[in-house]
């Protein structure tokens, strides 16, 4: 079924696709193709169940046109996303309605090759549960942290990983093995964007960008309804981005003053853990723990205690994200901005002070307003957009 010509069935599959519901005349409108073709490929791709009438549209004069969409049963696809502490797995139907969704922690023990072994399972008992054959699956799209190589299917040298073994990882070639499924891979930033952009299709947003704030920093960006891949495949490039010239990094191989040294998961355990070892707080004594063990969970629960230092170390991660935020916006003038990761969705302010400091240093910002958003998908906007980029390589 993959094909790389795209015949009249794909075009118009593709159409009615990203329209929802579409009568005739609108088809042929956007298609460019005479009415008997058209009809006679409706009619072939409603008996072969590809597409499906669901009643008809308004009249304009005449007789009520039929109004079509595709068959959400017609095939199914797989959606993972592979991420630092939680992975997703997903079965979707044709209309990305997702039939299952498992997440996972991503602990000491998911090496590679047990989340292959773990991910094969997981579909076997899926298909089982939902009655559905093999061969109805058109593969799987993965959506995992880089960098990588996507046209070789290999996550290269993503940094921390709690298991070990994640480096050089040939995914695609590991999971069609294990699975005998057409593997494909993207950055899970890209694969975010994709599904958010797809939930609000009706919207015609052709400008976006998307920012993920988590353990590191991931980005991706779109324009004209196509996502802007770079000469060399690096999501988290906006983590380099240097706001303080004479800053600290994150680690060895980062640039300094990075954003990534003020607004991260990662900089935030640290600087706490730091401040914990000269006795500048006290906040590991109040939940009896020694200082490496300030983690993400403890700062939330501090937050959640009103303590003060926390509060303004979020505060700071805004304000730095903010600052970072503002500098794409002024490069790329996105129509819409959406924002996701822990940091963002944490109790707290701090996606409204991101905002707010982003708005502030955006240049022409009497003329030029972009619009901001968490997205529709949230957590879920990685793994949908992992398997629609499946269903977007389907020829018919």
């Amino acid at each position: 079924m993959m094909e790389k010509a795209e015949s009249t069935k794909t075009m118009l599959y593709r159409l009615i696709a990203d329209r929802g519901t579409v009568g005739k005349a609108e088809l042929q409108g956007v298609s460019g193709l005479n009415s008997s073709k058209l009809t006679r490929s409706l009619d072939e791709m409603t008996i072969e169940r590809i597409i499906e009438e669901v009643g008809f549209g308004p009249s304009s004069g005449g007789r009520r046109p039929i109004l079509y969409r595709i068959n959400a049963n017609y095939r199914y696809c797989i959606g993972i996303e592979i991420s630092r502490l939680y992975s997703t797995l997903g079965l979707f139907d044709m209309q990305m309605n997702p039939k299952s969704l498992i997440r996972w922690r991503m602990d000491e023990a998911m090496t590679p090759k047990a989340l292959v072994a773990y991910v094969a399972s997981v579909i076997r008992t899926l298909l089982r549960d939902h009655q559905i054959e093999a061969s109805e699956l058109l593969g799987i799209g993965i959506g995992a942290v880089g960098p990588l190589d996507r046209s070789k299917g290999i996550i290269l040298t993503p940094l921390h990983f709690l298991a070990k073994g994640w480096s050089h990882v040939p995914i695609c070639e590991l999971l069609e093995e294990a699975t005998g499924l057409r593997a494909y891979l993207e950055n899970g930033a890209n694969t975010a964007l994709l599904g958010e952009h797809w939930s609000i299709r009706d919207e015609q947003v052709e400008h976006a960008l998307y920012v993920h704030a988590g353990v590191s920093l991931r980005s991706a960006m779109m324009s004209y309804g196509s996502i802007v891949h770079g000469g060399f495949d690096r999501e988290d490039a906006i983590g380099q981005m240097i706001i303080h010239m004479d800053g600290p990094r994150l680690h060895a191989s980062s640039n300094y003053g990075a954003l990534e040294a003020y607004s991260s998961i990662l900089a935030m355990e640290g600087q706490a853990r730091t401040q914990a070892k000269t006795g500048g707080i006290d906040l590991h004594r109040r939940y009896a723990i020694q200082p490496e063990q300030l983690n993400y969970d403890v700062l939330l629960r501090a937050l959640q205690d009103e303590d003060s230092f926390v509060q303004q170390l979020f505060h700071q991660s805004a304000t730095s994200f903010g600052v970072g935020l503002a500098n794409l916006i002024n490069i790329f003038h996105p129509q819409l901005v959406i924002l996701g990761g822990a940091l963002i969705n944490s109790k707290s302010d701090f996606y409204q002070t991101a905002l707010d400091v982003a708005t502030k240093n955006t240049y022409y910002s009497t003329a030029y307003k972009p619009r901001f958003s968490k997205g529709q998908l949230k957590e879920d906007a990685v793994v949908t957009g992992a398997a629609l980029s499946v269903r977007n390589l389907m020829t018919i």
